[in-house]
């Protein structure tokens, strides 16, 4: 596969993967409500910055150890429990009053309460299903990546956060742009929703291994 095959391929896939409803699209929607456009790009800043260190990570032999059932179920517990309480910490919020259309400028409200590059690298971090993809789908397309050397896997990796931008882009635009006409019931309604899901998904994530 060539460079420009392997930039599109990877860019096809991973549109494909951004695309799923997934803790990262959520803490995308719930931060851009709160801090504007720009909270989508950083979140994916984030996760960028978690994926090229696992690439290093999986071309260093890391792959050996993601297929063990313990590494994932301790994934899926560990995540789980960032999830619960990254949900948790969004109703508490509203229910207190700390997050209001006004505060949200300034984010005085609590929420997920760290920078959003952070965010993005922990939430991609506490997800199993990520660390799944990788060892599958991501570690094959690294695998054929490597046979055009250093500029293939950079083709990969450049098609496939590309991707993660363009979406979670535009999502932050929605909701950064909506936020004129957005009336503080319905945005703190959004923060409730968001908080659920990940709560729901968190225990989902533990339920798997328990």
């Amino acid at each position: 596969m060539n460079i420009t095959a392997l930039f599109v391929t990877a860019f096809l896939v991973g549109l494909s993967g951004a695309l799923m409803p997934g803790p990262l699209l959520t803490v995308t929607i719930a931060e851009s409500a709160r801090r504007g456009f720009k909270a989508g790009p950083l979140i994916v800043l984030g996760h960028a910055v978690l994926e090229l260190a696992l690439i290093i990570a999986l071309l260093a032999g890391l792959s050996f150890y993601l297929k063990k059932p313990v590494v994932t179920n301790v994934i899926s517990l560990v995540g789980g429990a960032f999830l619960i309480f990254i949900g948790l910490n969004m109703i508490r919020d509203v229910i207190k009053g700390r997050i209001s259309l006004e505060k949200s400028d300034n984010n005085t409200g609590k929420g997920v309460n760290m920078h959003p590059v952070v965010a993005g690298f922990l939430v991609s971090l506490s997800n199993p299903f990520w660390s799944v993809w990788w060892a599958t789908i991501g570690l094959t397309y690294l695998t054929l990546a490597l046979k055009s050397g250093a500029a293939g896997v950079a083709s990969f990796f450049t098609g496939h956060i590309m991707a993660d931008l363009l979406w979670y882009s535009c999502i932050a635009a929605a909701i950064a742009g909506g936020r004129r006409f957005l009336k503080q019931q319905a945005y703190q309604f959004i923060i409730v929703l968001c908080g659920v899901f990940l709560t729901g998904l968190g225990g989902y994530f533990i339920s798997t291994v328990v």
